[in-house]
Parts: structure tokens; C-alpha cells; sequence
């Protein structure tokens, strides 16, 4: 069965800003928990990522998947390729400018292979929320500091 989130979070920031922590895919170990390893498999013609390997661990489940990346005008999206724990995963980040920063709207769905735990499910998709936003919002104040 599939579980689809979503929280927004108001960062202190442009939508160039954002975008660019979002693009820099490395940097994902150093502010998400979650993400224990990751590999740009291919880049556009501006180096942006368009396919990536991921290890994550979330509520004590690893898991290696291969993710392809969307740009679009308003944000960036990606979609499960392949992975060992998942059917199929679907994310994006939309990016709203308004007064003195810009408002961020995150949405995940996901389907496991198994089924799993209904606590298990909602403790990992807090903890996955919080650091898709809050997490997000820290690291590009962060980079934005220098």
C-alpha cells in the first residue's frame, strides 16, 4: 500500500538558493540521516543530476535505490527507477516565492515491498518530513551564511 505526505516549510531564501541545495546531491549525507551514501550515475548539460544511486536508512531499514530527476519551472521531482525495499517512490519539491523568503511544499509518496508496521510507517514519514523541510530550510541558511 502506498503512503503519500506532504509539509511545507517558509525558508528565508530564493528559489535559486534552494534549488541549488537541492541539486547538490553530495551534500545530502552531511543534513539528512536518512541518506547514508550517494552516487550521480548521470547530469544534464548544466550538471544537474538526473539519475542518482542512493543507500537510506530510515526506522532501521537499508535500502539502495536508483532515483531520475524532473526539473521544472516551479521545483525539482524525481522517480524510483529501482530499488530492494520499494515498488515505487514518487517526490517532489515546489517552490513558491512570497514576501521575504520562499515557500516550500514537499510531497512523498512511497510503496514498500512488504507491508510494514502502521507506527513504522508514520515514524519514518515524521522523520523523513522533518528533514525534507526543516532539514532542507537549515542547510540552505547554512550554505547561505557561507
Amino acid at each position: 500500500m502506498a503512503v503519500t505526505e506532504s509539509r511545507e516549510v517558509v525558508i528565508e531564501a530564493a528559489p535559486d538558493e534552494i534549488l541549488s541545495v537541492l541539486y547538490d546531491l553530495e551534500s545530502l549525507t552531511e543534513w539528512s540521516s536518512a541518506h547514508q551514501e550517494i552516487e550521480i550515475l548521470e547530469r544534464d548539460d548544466q550538471g544537474r543530476p538526473t539519475k542518482s544511486r542512493q543507500v537510506v536508512k530510515i526506522v532501521g531499514v537499508t535500502d539502495e535505490q536508483v532515483l531520475d530527476y524532473t526539473v521544472y519551472d516551479d521545483g525539482v521531482g524525481w522517480t524510483l527507477v529501482k530499488a530492494n525495499q520499494q515498488r515505487a517512490q514518487q517526490g517532489r519539491y515546489t517552490l513558491t516565492p512570497e514576501d521575504g523568503g520562499t515557500r516550500v511544499h514537499f510531497e512523498l509518496t512511497v510503496e514498500p515491498l512488504v507491508p510494514l508496521p502502521g507506527f513504522l510507517i508514520k515514524r519514518g514519514a515524521k522523520g523523513l518530513m522533518e528533514t525534507a523541510t526543516d532539514g532542507l530550510r537549515k542547510r540552505v541558511l547554512a550554505v547561505r551564511k557561507g
